[in-house]
């Protein structure tokens, strides 16, 4: 099947599964938590498969290791399916109502966005993320993931679709592409595709942005900081930086730059540095860090760069006005945290800080749709149009504006006959 003809199929089942009953979705979604079970084996040696050919072919650790899809990545898949299920059905909410005038109702109503472009790399996981979070939220998807990840994906894909049409969906929700070139065609096909969602590197997401009309939703970098105020406590500021930089190096919340107060860098740096040795952590800094710790000299590049790797900047600065002012120079307005006790100083941080994630005594880590309680996420997204942050249900669908009336007529309200009341009403869409 061509991609033209993918895509019609596509936009053809998101009208019939906009319209699908909670009772439903969650059926299917239920059907597919157990055909993934049921075929645990060969999914496991589908992935084992595209392991073998990844290290035969040289691939770098950090991509090794979102690639592998072993039994506790298929668990972890399995209880975002069913923490999706306990979620309330994000499509047909009432947002918002307003009585025009007596017997005029407008109603603002969720509704799906209707076919998502999905283009991924690497992570296996992701797929049935995305593929579930489109189910729940009404859309069909078009998915594309990485060549690396090829025979993993295929039966993920085969095995999702297939439970979600035995249970009742249409056919054609779910669809995988296997070539660059199809993607290149998506990319122009904005009659049948209403979002694009890249995951991935910085050249993907860039490529994606500059060569459709599409709507692109995501991030193409994952810049993200821990600042250690002057009245951070110490102990607390030591796990975080930790956790946030090792605790899975590879991911786009990870945190990749450092920034410290002069008035606790020479009390705070020297522990720190030794456990983020035997962390297996390159350290990168500006000359007062060095001043402090022995480590290599941080280039201006190095304030921009996304490591994904055991790599970690560091800049000590006087004030946190001019933390916030690297944070909102260099940074990729993803995820920035701030550790303190000065409610004051977290205050001015959340208020000035211009990323889609902003914390206070808490790790990077937590930048997640799972950990939001979104049920997983198809990514997390520093636009500021239409979602901000890890985006899961509430991302995937839109509103349309619906009117109910009893014969009235634009005219009598132009020509002062009638009158707009414009009140408010405390009511849930209902035709009855």
């Amino acid at each position: 099947m061509d991609m033209l003809h993918m895509a019609a199929l596509a936009k053809s089942a998101a009208v019939k599964l906009g319209v699908q009953s909670s009772q439903a979705k969650n059926a299917a979604l239920s059907a597919i938590a157990s055909a993934l079970s049921a075929r645990a084996e060969e999914i496991i040696a589908a992935n084992r498969r595209d392991l073998a050919a990844a290290e035969q072919a040289g691939i770098a650790p950090a991509v090794l290791k979102r690639l592998n899809f072993g039994e506790a990545k298929l668990a972890e898949v399995r209880r975002g399916i069913e923490s999706l299920i306990a979620l309330p059905d994000p499509v047909g909410k009432t947002l918002q109502a307003t009585e025009l005038d007596d017997g005029l109702e407008l109603y603002q109503v969720s509704c799906p966005l209707g076919v998502i472009g999905m283009i991924f790399e690497s992570r296996p996981d992701a797929l049935v993320q995305i593929s579930t979070l489109c189910l729940k939220s009404g859309n069909a998807v078009l998915l594309k993931g990485g060549s690396e990840a090829r025979h993993t994906n295929q039966i993920l894909a085969q095995v999702i679709a297939a439970a979600g049409q035995e249970a009742g969906m249409p056919c054609g929700w779910l669809q995988l592409l296997e070539s660059r070139a199809e993607v290149s065609e998506m990319l122009h096909l904005d009659d049948y595709i209403d979002l694009i969602v890249p995951r991935g590197s910085n050249e993907l997401v860039k490529y994606i942005q500059q060569n459709t009309s599409i709507a692109v939703l995501g991030h193409a970098d994952g810049i993200c900081h821990v600042y250690v105020d002057a009245a951070a406590d110490l102990s607390m500021a030591r796990q975080i930086v930790l956790d946030s930089k090792t605790q899975y190096v590879s991911v786009c919340n990870a945190a990749e730059t450092l920034l410290v107060h002069e008035a606790v860098a020479e009390a705070f740096l020297p522990e720190l540095w030794a456990e983020l040795q035997r962390a297996g952590v390159r350290v990168l800094g500006c000359p007062a860090t060095q001043a402090i710790i022995p480590v290599e000299a941080a280039s201006e590049q190095d304030w921009r760069t996304e490591y994904l790797d055991y790599v970690l900047a560091i800049r000590v600065l006087p004030t946190l006005t001019e933390a916030i002012e690297h944070i909102n120079h260099y940074g990729s307005h993803h995820t920035d945290v701030i550790v303190t006790a000065d409610s004051q100083a977290a205050a001015s941080f959340f208020g000035l800080v211009d990323s889609a994630d902003v914390f206070w005594n808490c790790s990077s880590r937590f930048s997640d749709g799972y950990r939001f309680g979104l049920g997983a996420e198809v990514g997390i997204s520093t636009n500021k149009v239409h979602a901000r942050g890890p985006v899961g249900l509430e991302g995937l669908v839109i509103y349309k504006w619906l009117l109910k009336g009893q014969g009235q007529l634009v005219a009598d309200y132009a020509q002062g006959r009638r009158k707009f009341t414009h009140r408010a009403l405390d009511r849930k869409f209902s035709l009855e």
